[in-house]
């Protein structure tokens, strides 16, 4: 099993691109140049709980708290220096834009601008998309200064762009309502907002076909998928006990176990 490094971890080669994992060991650096991975390593250490990258700005939610870094200061994730923004111990991070929004385990929900605004509370907050808030009790939108519900039951995480929910009950789409896509218990679900979507349930990855369609994805591990994100051409996919797997359009998934363990969530730069 390799070893995480916690020295070099990525280099600014053309064509590389470098995807964060969320996990109990902290924020892991992962790069990858086309469907090869490469090196690996901690970029900062902590109980991370969920990862996001906005426009300038890579966040993590940690059992202490939300944690910023400037993207634009350095090529290598080795050299990002991590800042602590005072929300306090958070379980989900997310970008509407530019805009920073954070949510706790006591349902509270926060935008950050140079400080925190409180923009309301809900249940235990799971997930934050865009500007929609999976939790406890439905999911919620993010208004001007507030939080506003807006539907469905037990959600585990959202999708704000091409707004889609896995809740405990099924999938949902936002279109005349929340309309059904598949039943059963669903933990995860992303979308690029170019068409690409995947979702996580019943231990089984599903994707969304061109024409709309959602079918089982197989994946080459016996392992529960934790995490799905995009590049501009590749999809990324990580197991909760840390296998890195990355398909590119027309190919089959290759992987290599990183020796995580606990991943909750994971982000391209």
């Amino acid at each position: 099993m390799p070893t995480i490094d916690e020295k070099r971890v990525y280099t600014d080669n053309t064509g590389t691109e470098t995807v964060f994992v969320a996990s109990d060991a902290g924020v892991v650096a992962v790069s990858v140049s086309d469907d090869l991975v490469g090196g690996f390593g901690i970029a900062h250490r902590c109980h991370a709980r969920d990862v996001a990258v906005g426009t300038e700005t890579l966040a993590v939610a940690t059992d202490e708290d939300v944690f910023c870094a400037d993207l634009t200061t350095t090529d290598s994730a080795d050299d990002l220096a991590f800042e602590a923004t005072e929300f306090g111990p958070a379980t989900a991070v997310g970008f509407d834009g530019k805009t920073l929004l954070a949510g706790d385990e006591e349902g509270r929900v926060g935008r950050f601008d140079s400080e925190w605004t409180d923009l309301g509370r809900a249940e235990p907050v799971r997930a934050i998309d865009g500007p929609l808030v999976a939790a406890a009790d439905g999911v919620h939108r993010v208004e001007a200064d507030s939080l506003a519900p807006v539907g469905l039951d037990n959600a585990y995480d959202v999708v704000g762009r091409d707004p889609l929910a896995a809740t405990e009950t099924g999938l949902y789409k936002l279109g005349n309502g929340w309309m059904d896509v598949l039943n059963g218990a669903f933990e995860t679900v992303t979308a690029d907002g170019d068409g690409r979507a995947h979702a996580v349930g019943g231990g089984h990855l599903f994707a969304r076909s061109e024409s709309g369609e959602w079918t089982p994805e197989p994946v080459p591990v016996a392992e529960g998928v934790a995490a799905v994100t995009y590049g501009p051409e590749a999809t990324y996919a990580v197991t909760t006990p840390g296998t890195f797997l990355v398909r590119l359009p027309g190919s089959e998934w290759r992987h290599q176990m990183l020796g995580l363990q606990g991943v909750t969530a994971a982000a391209v730069v």
